[in-house]
């Protein structure tokens, strides 16, 4: 149901924009997150994105930006100057109507 995309390998400083997307006919995308988790770590909140919440974790500020495209249904993550500490699997989690769906994750990982 969310098709989440954009992942690779990328230098330090380097920038990469992840997509989440809906497939099939499960409606609109309304509030949408990023959310990431590294070896060994819990899950962390990313960014977060709906018609009234427009929020990041400290982390991020100011390096990433969430943004959707509501007529291709899609929420990207544009992340720049990333950081080895940025290395995750980034998952994204989206309610569509009353019902909430996780996409799979796409690795993201940063060599300095």
């Amino acid at each position: 149901q969310l098709q989440a995309s954009g992942g690779g390998v990328v230098r330090a400083g380097g920038s990469l924009t992840l997509s989440c997307g809906a497939s099939g006919s499960k409606g609109r995308l309304d509030s949408t997150a990023w959310y990431r988790q590294a070896p060994g770590k819990s899950r962390e909140l990313v960014a977060i994105i709906s018609e009234l919440t427009l929020e990041y974790g400290d982390s991020v500020k100011g390096r990433f930006t969430i943004s959707r495209d509501g007529d291709k249904n899609t929420v990207y993550l544009q992340m720049n100057s990333l950081k080895d500490e940025d290395t995750a699997v980034y998952y994204c989690h989206a309610w569509l109507g009353p019902h909430d769906y996780w996409g799979l994750g796409t690795q993201v990982t940063v060599s300095s």
